[in-house]
Order: structure tokens, then C-alpha cells, then sequence
């Protein structure tokens, strides 16, 4: 495993983030016996929210870090403020709300690091930015940031946490992956991949600002599952989603040029495709959901490939290093 370290979180953060959407209270057992391998495999940082599962993702995770009593070992990532079907949620109100219902789920009162899980912009910065101070001052979250934000309105929230000598958004959660989304995946979706994310990528090079990316196999397109021959054989919400977001030409090129390297590497397509993620000149922390340690193994031996710029291009499809 390799670490890296963000002012604000006094522990190691592991560069793969593990998480648990698919721990189930009805599954205790297994989802338990599953974090306590991928924690043994150097893993430290974790990611929830407080959308998922109505509860039960945070309510099951938190009885896991109590019952072994990790919890000063683990980096926990929460994730609030997500829109719901009446209204959006970026609100003082709504983040304030949803962080005191994940404390009492957690049953323990500090999350590491605090994402906003949307944006609405639409809602001015200024509250937004006031509250996560609130809380960060009162020892409950350490630092925060976004997840599907996009990068001026990061600029516009840190511009005024500078004018109010406030703290500042110091982590950023978007999708990332080789794959170029053809449409977003659901509204409001926020990618630095591919050209279109270009300038995204070096306003984060330039300030620095960690990412904890998502997606890195593209909705599972980089499984090797989606073939230019069996679109339409797909039937699941999940997997039609990935056809419809990343299944065209150029993507399959990549797709291929993936499967080469792989083959030429000995590794598999998925691992070139978290490789292709990791290898970026950027500080990444890479979300990954294994069900099993076996997959997680794998996403850990990832690592070990590092891609030079030229070969990132090579995998792009551009005539030069980006």
C-alpha cells in the first residue's frame, strides 16, 4: 500500500480509498470479515455517506470501527448534503441536519474528512462555507471539501473563506477515469476526465488541492464486460448506464489500447485502468468498492505501475504527453 499525507488529517491516507456501500446488516458478518481483511491490507481511509442505505452504510461501518477499535487508525471519509427528489440540499440547514444524524449513526462524534456529496449552485457559498467552519472549530470534522464541484465553484467558496479569514475547501471529490463521458451519468455528474477535463486537471496541479477520485473503471466499462458487439445485451440499470455514458468509438480505442498494455504488462484491464488514474501528476486518492480482498489485492498491485507521461498519452490517444 502507499500513503500520502494532507495538512489538517494526522494519519496516513491510504492512496485506494475502500467503500462500504456494500456493508448490509443482514450480511453482518461477511460485511464485517470483508473491512477487517482490506484494513489488514494497509488500507486506512474509507468512504460513507449519509445517503446510503437510509442509514444503515454509516450505522453498520460505525459499529465496525467501534467493535474493533480502530477508530484512531482510520481515516473516515463522510459525505453529506445530498439532493433528495424535492429539493436540492446544499443548504446550513441540510449540512448541519445531515452531520448530526451521521454522528449519532457513526455513535462516535469526529469525521476526518467531510465532503459536501453535491452542489447546487445555485446557493450562495457564504453559509455553506460558515457552517463547515463551525463544525471544523468544534473539533467534528477535520478538513472538507466537495464531491461534484466544479472547480470555480471551489475558487468561488475559497475566495470567500480568504476574505473572512475562514478555512477553506481543501479536498475535492470528481469522477476521473481513461474514459471520456459521452453524457453524464446523472445530472450535475462533475469529470475532469479526458480533454474536456484538461483545464480542471491543471487548476488542481496548480493549487495543489487533493482528489479522491471515483469511477476509475468507468462505470465498469473497463471491466472488459462492454464489447462494440453486446450493447444491447446488457439489461441491469447500472450496466445500461455504462453504455450510455462511455460506450462510443473513441472509448473503445482506449479500451483496447488498455488491453495491450496489460497484456504486454501481464496485469489485468481493470488494474492498467486504476494504473492509468494513480500514474497522474496529481495528489489522487483513488475510491475503489471491492467485494472481495482478492479485488482489492489486485487494485493494491495497481500501484506498482508507474505510467510515464508518455505512455498516459499512448493510453489517451494524444500525439503528445498531457
Amino acid at each position: 500500500m502507499e500513503y500520502g499525507q494532507i495538512e489538517g488529517v494526522n494519519k496516513p491516507i491510504s492512496r485506494l480509498v475502500q467503500g462500504t456501500l456494500m456493508m448490509d446488516k443482514d450480511r453482518k458478518e461477511w460485511s464485517f470479515a470483508l473491512m477487517d481483511d482490506i484494513f489488514a491490507e494497509g488500507c486506512t481511509t474509507f468512504d460513507t455517506a449519509h445517503v446510503y442505505g437510509n442509514g444503515e452504510n454509516e450505522r453498520n461501518f460505525g459499529r465496525w470501527i467501534r467493535e474493533r477499535g480502530v477508530r484512531d487508525q482510520i481515516v473516515l471519509i463522510g459525505k453529506g448534503a445530498h439532493h433528495n427528489a424535492d429539493r436540492q440540499r446544499v443548504t446550513h440547514y441540510d449540512i448541519e441536519a445531515d452531520l448530526n444524524d451521521s454522528f449519532a449513526r457513526f455513535g462516535f462524534d469526529y469525521i476526518d474528512i467531510y465532503l459536501l456529496h453535491r452542489d447546487d449552485p445555485t446557493s450562495p457559498v457564504g453559509p455553506i462555507v460558515e457552517v463547515l467552519n463551525q463544525y471544523q472549530a468544534a473539533g467534528k470534522i477535520g478538513i472538507f471539501g466537495g464531491s461534484n464541484w466544479s472547480v470555480q465553484r471551489l475558487e468561488e467558496a475559497n475566495e470567500y473563506a480568504y476574505a473572512h479569514n475562514l478555512k477553506p475547501f481543501a479536498a475535492s471529490s470528481p469522477n476521473f477515469s481513461l474514459a471520456a463521458q459521452i453524457e453524464p451519468p446523472w445530472a450535475n455528474c462533475v469529470s475532469i476526465a479526458a480533454e474536456q477535463g484538461k483545464a480542471s486537471r491543471e487548476w488542481y496541479a496548480a493549487h495543489h488541492m487533493p482528489l479522491f477520485t471515483w469511477s476509475s473503471l468507468a462505470g465498469g466499462f473497463f471491466s472488459g464486460r462492454f464489447r462494440r458487439d453486446n450493447l444491447d445485451s446488457f439489461d441491469s440499470y447500472f450496466d445500461k448506464l455504462a453504455v450510455t455514458s462511455y460506450c462510443n468509438e473513441e472509448n473503445f480505442q482506449r479500451l483496447d489500447r488498455a488491453e495491450q498494455m496489460a497484456q504486454e504488462r501481464g496485469l489485468t484491464l481493470p488494474q492498467v485502468a486504476l494504473a492509468y488514474v494513480l500514474s497522474q501528476p496529481l495528489d489522487i486518492y483513488a475510491l475503489v468498492g471491492c467485494n472481495t480482498v482478492e479485488e482489492f489485492r489486485a487494485n493494491v498491485a495497481a500501484l506498482d505501475l508507474k505510467l510515464t507521461p508518455e505512455e498516459i498519452a499512448w493510453l489517451e490517444g494524444t500525439p503528445e504527453p498531457a
